[in-house]
């Protein structure tokens, strides 16, 4: 059986591969840096590894695009393939700070 015909692989995927779909960075070797780095947390917990699973459900923090900014998003769904910056944005709900 292979990884796309079994139902249970759409829930998860490679942290990389996950934020170069949700157009994190422009290329997945920068995204797999990104996520090397230590600067991404699952669940509250940190993230050394390009390798790391993603699931359905889960709360990413994320370094933001300006120095010291942080995003804290939750992934709404898994894609197959990188989709236009409209596709990427269903992947995922911004979570705002309370006021």
């Amino acid at each position: 059986m292979s990884r796309r015909d079994d139902p249970a692989a759409m829930d998860e995927q490679r942290l990389d591969l996950w934020l170069w779909h949700a157009r994190v960075a422009r290329a997945r070797t920068q995204c797999a840096l990104i996520a090397e780095s230590g600067a991404v947390r699952i669940n509250r917990q940190r993230v050394e590894k390009a390798h790391a699973r993603v699931r359905l459900g889960d709360v990413l923090t994320l370094p933001g695009p300006a120095r010291g900014e942080v995003r804290v998003v939750e992934v709404l769904a898994i894609a197959e393939r990188r989709g236009s910056a409209v596709d990427a944005a269903l992947l995922y709900r911004v979570i705002e700070e309370p006021a």
